[in-house]
């Protein structure tokens, strides 16, 4: 059996917990639906274990933990933060984290209502996230190029799913955010992976952001096209005036980015549909509203 390949089960989980921290072991553990590159277990009513998965480093983790106790005191939102650190032994040979509980459903199976709400929230949220970072902070190879440097991504999802009947209006935007200028600015701090199943709700609104693996140091804009992937349709230019730092090159940089992630999770919709590992056919319909919504614009 492979690292890839190991089960985890409540049990191996509360072993882990029993070899390093048995102080929290008798707490209930509780497996949380979704997840590919880490698996999530509740721990308690307020905590939860992440335990690396499908990633083959623990890069992501670790950078969780470095960072994310910087970065929390100063957001407006609630975001895990570590509190015990689980390293490789012979029962487990991952690292693993326990990690404060974000309450809340993810996007992905909720909805937000109170949509001018939201669109002041993840605003204010991020202009909080994106100050200047320090010169030791994460750069990403995956995440934060340019999207004239994201060509191949896209060209892969385009042809992948894109509805004929929409194939040119979403080239049209791509195209636009390839021909933006590139971000003149410091590197700041970006979330990265802003989609619907790593954003929490609660009462028609966003209550919480989570997820911060792929976290780095570059272009906001990476961040900004949640104004479509997250908000409903009609908000994202409220978002916008309320974030009041963007100018009209990382709109369209962002816009071309969200149409980009649109297509991704259809593709993960699509795969899952097919019963494909890693797919979920809910997001099928989440990235084609997401798509729709780009499509019209701020």
């Amino acid at each position: 059996m492979t690292d890839t390949e190991i089960e985890i089960t409540a049990d191996l989980v509360r072993d882990v917990l029993q070899e390093q921290h048995p102080d929290l072991a008798g707490l209930a553990i509780r497996e949380v639906a979704g997840g590919w590159g880490n698996q999530m277990w509740r721990l308690g009513d307020e905590l939860a274990v992440r335990m690396q998965r499908m990633d083959p480093t623990p890069e992501l983790q670790l950078k969780e933990r470095r960072w994310l106790p910087v970065l929390a005191p100063r957001l407006p939102l609630p975001v895990p933060l570590p509190v015990r650190f689980g390293e490789p032994s012979e029962r487990f040979p991952k690292h693993w984290t326990v990690m404060t509980w974000v309450p809340g459903e993810p996007l992905d199976h909720g909805s937000i209502s109170r949509g001018a709400h939201a669109a002041d929230t993840l605003a204010g949220f991020l202009r909080a996230l994106h100050v200047e970072a320090p010169a030791e902070a994460p750069i990403s190879t995956d995440f934060g190029a340019h999207p004239r440097n994201c060509t191949e991504a896209f060209e892969h999802f385009f042809q992948s799913v894109v509805p004929d009947d929409i194939a040119a209006d979403v080239r049209d935007v791509w195209e636009d955010a390839v021909a933006a200028h590139a971000w003149e600015g410091p590197p700041v701090w970006v979330h990265g992976d802003l989609h619907p199943a790593n954003v929490v709700v609660s009462d028609g609104t966003l209550s919480g952001i989570v997820d911060f693996g792929a976290m780095f140091a570059g272009d906001p804009a990476w961040d900004l096209a949640a104004a479509w992937l997250l908000l409903p349709a009609g908000t994202a230019s409220r978002f916008f005036d309320v974030y009041a730092h963007a100018d009209e090159a990382a709109i369209r940089r962002a816009r071309g980015l969200a149409a980009m992630k649109s297509l991704s999770l259809m593709l993960m919709g699509q795969n899952g549909d097919r019963g494909l590992p890693g797919g979920k056919p809910h997001w099928g319909p989440t990235g084609r509203a997401a798509l729709d919504r780009v499509l019209k614009g701020v």
